[in-house]
């Protein structure tokens, strides 16, 4: 059974094609600047050449025949036909509370995706697009939703209500959600498997830090609290995202700059975090190598960013009552050994010591602490995909 997963971005399409019976990528690639002028795609299937495809796509329905064309293409495809793609697992960014698990894609869900569209206005309606038009081109292959938010649903109400007037909840469903959740639920589960424990008697930490970046409380194999909240803003400093600030600070903003809520959500969302803060990049391999050349800022930036993961990680320790285990993952998590080490330094009072020698690796899964560590560090690549992929195959066997 081969299942295609496709994430659709507002000008973007991520896609893999994977072989369920081993679980093999055939083939991936992404499809960029869609609506866009100079728009191309970049495909690549195991153990052919790589193709790139400049053509302008003006819609998102465009580029799925695009990625479809080249999948079948018999010079660089990975398919005889398009009639062996058995299912589509498509990436959804907000389910709200409707979702509290994967589904197979109806009328009726997608009214409630759209429904939930207002909480994720810059994700949901290109998810949604994605949706729609893979149903038109293959209408009679089935399709699965699996859901960002989905992971967190587990958490109980302590967690992610807000200290609102309890009507704001009723009325608009103010609360926190939490994203990544698809990539905390799978490295909390390597984490068990490399572990060699059953997932259900361990407390686990997952840091995914990337461009955008999240922490989350896994007990027992169930989310228990994470750092995103309403949105992706709320929590961890991120590249170019605030997280934690006093609400404060967002009219006092607005009524010192003279600017309104487009341009407060610009500067939250788009010019804060270690980018902010440093003035140099969003990029961490920038300020890296800024620091390296003396850059108050950038180490400003970092030591910062550092400090936060390791308040969320404490906190969380002490929420679960203990804490076995913590993983990092995504770009910045599976790829800095500097990052690992600076975030874990202090908290060997919890039982975590870094071994130098086993964390100077780079995207690998393995334990980086030394064997006496009683708390053990992992890196895991995260694999969002192939998560997407066995929800979908098990929603259509």
């Amino acid at each position: 059974m081969k299942v295609l997963v496709l994430n659709c971005g507002s000008s973007s399409l991520k896609y893999q094609l994977i072989n369920m019976e081993n679980e093999e990528v055939l083939a991936k690639g992404i499809a960029e600047r869609i609506g866009i002028e100079d728009g191309f795609v970049k495909h690549e299937a195991i153990g052919k050449e790589k193709l790139i495809i400049e053509e302008d796509m003006g819609t998102h329905k465009a580029a799925i025949r695009i990625v479809l064309n080249s999948l079948v293409d018999p010079q660089y495809g990975a398919l005889k036909s398009m009639d062996e793609i058995s299912a589509v697992g498509h990436r959804v960014v907000h389910g709200g509370e409707k979702f509290a698990s994967s589904v197979v894609i109806t009328d009726a869900v997608k009214k409630a995706l759209e429904e939930c569209s207002e909480l994720a206005p810059l994700h949901n309606p290109p998810n949604l697009m994605g949706i729609t038009a893979c149903e038109e081109i293959l209408p009679n292959v089935p399709m699965v939703g699996v859901f960002d938010t989905a992971f967190h649903q587990t958490m109980p109400k302590s967690s992610y209500l807000y200290a609102l007037p309890y009507e704001l909840y009723e009325k608009h469903k103010i609360r926190r959600y939490g994203f990544h959740g698809t990539s905390h639920k799978y490295v909390a589960q390597r984490a068990a498997a490399l572990l060699n424990k059953p997932l259900e008697e361990l407390k686990i930490v997952t840091c995914h830090l990337g461009n955008g970046a999240s922490v989350a409380a896994v007990d027992g194999g169930n989310s228990i609290d994470t750092s995103m909240g309403f949105t992706p803003l709320e929590g961890l400093v991120m590249g170019t995202r605030c997280g934690d600030i006093d609400p404060a600070i967002t009219t006092f903003i607005m009524d010192k700059e003279r600017i309104g809520t487009h341009e407060l959500n610009n500067i939250m969302n788009k010019k804060s975090g270690v980018l902010g803060i440093s003035g140099v990049s969003n990029d961490f391999r920038d300020l890296e190598g800024a620091v390296a050349e003396g850059h108050e800022r950038a180490a400003l930036a970092l030591e910062v960013y550092h400090k936060r993961v390791k308040k969320y990680i404490g906190a969380y320790a002490a929420e679960m009552g203990g804490l076995d285990a913590v993983v990092f993952t995504a770009g910045l998590g599976e790829n800095s050994a500097d990052t690992r080490k600076s975030i874990c330094e202090g908290l060997e009072f919890l039982g975590i010591k870094i071994d130098d020698n086993k964390n100077n690796v780079r995207g690998k899964e393995t334990i980086v602490t030394t064997d006496d560590s009683s708390v053990k560090v992992l890196l895991i690549p995260t694999n969002e995909e192939l998560m997407i992929a066995r929800d979908t195959l098990e929603l259509v066997k």
